[in-house]
């Protein structure tokens, strides 16, 4: 499973700084039960752009948020809202940031796309089609 590509191969990405700290701490938290997991989340919380939740550019994926998703492999459209461990229901369409793609969404924007692994470690390109930030949602 090749989850070294280099930063350079990713979008630039957006995180809320407070959420992003959250996330660095959990994924310490896990790294002995989710070893992978937990670098990929350490890896893109030290590569973000931080903001304020007020200066977070729109259409970035945040906690909570829901994302619209197309996965090019297979075509197939999905919208999940990304959740913190507890909160995760995947009936419910709530996916946990410990997840392969929940750690592979947070940051990116609307139109940005990345390969990333899935639970199988073939590589997937995920496109965001469009983001409901928390604040926006019913």
């Amino acid at each position: 499973m090749n989850m070294t590509r280099s930063a350079e191969t990713r979008p630039q990405i957006h995180m809320i700084e407070a959420e992003a700290d959250a996330l660095s701490s959990l994924a310490l938290q896990v790294e002995d039960r989710l070893p992978q997991v937990s670098a990929l989340l350490i890896r893109e919380t030290a590569r973000a752009r931080m903001h304020s939740a007020e200066t977070l550019p729109p259409g970035v994926v945040s906690m909570g948020a829901s994302v619209e998703f197309v996965d090019e492999s297979t075509g197939a459209s999905r919208t999940v809202q990304l959740v913190y461990p507890q909160q995760a229901d995947i009936s419910a369409g709530r996916i946990s940031i410990l997840t392969p793609v929940g750690a592979g969404l947070i940051g990116l924007r609307e139109g940005q796309s990345i390969l990333w692994p899935d639970r199988d470690g073939k590589e997937r390109r995920l496109v965001i089609l469009k983001v409901t930030s928390p604040d926006k949602q019913d």
